[in-house]
């Protein structure tokens, strides 16, 4: 007699893995308002009376700053949308199946990267 193939996590598993990417949720989302506090405050440090080079060497650090914290800003945004969207998979017991080969990812993946739809036999055929 064929054992059966598991197609989806039960649903303690998908408990645990809810409240995981409900921790990482409320991690990204206070790093975010880090980086947007960083990257919206008026830059002004009490630098107005130094030396016009060093002003102006000053904005420019501050503006690749804001630029990189920017990047950082919306790559936080889309790793929440993407936390967010596991659970939805969730809510709909597809958490954790692979979206290529509709086999389950293994659990120590989805513990490192809770938010992947791909397992990692998916992932090396792509590259």
């Amino acid at each position: 007699m064929s054992q059966e193939l598991k197609v989806k996590y039960s649903d303690q598993d998908l408990a645990e893995f809810k409240e995981l990417i409900e921790q990482k949720i409320a991690k990204a989302k206070s790093h975010l308002e880090l980086l947007k506090s960083s990257y919206m405050n008026d830059g002004n440090n009490g630098t107005d009376d130094t030396s016009p080079t060093f002003k102006a060497f000053e904005e420019g650090s501050q503006t690749m700053s804001k630029e990189a914290n920017t990047q950082l800003a919306i790559r936080q945004e889309k790793f929440i949308r993407d936390l967010k969207n596991a659970l939805l998979r969730i809510e709909n017991k597809t958490y954790g199946v692979c979206r290529v080969t509709g086999k389950l990812i293994a659990k120590e993946r989805l513990k490192l990267v809770p938010h992947a739809t791909l397992s990692i036999e998916a992932k090396n055929m792509q590259q």
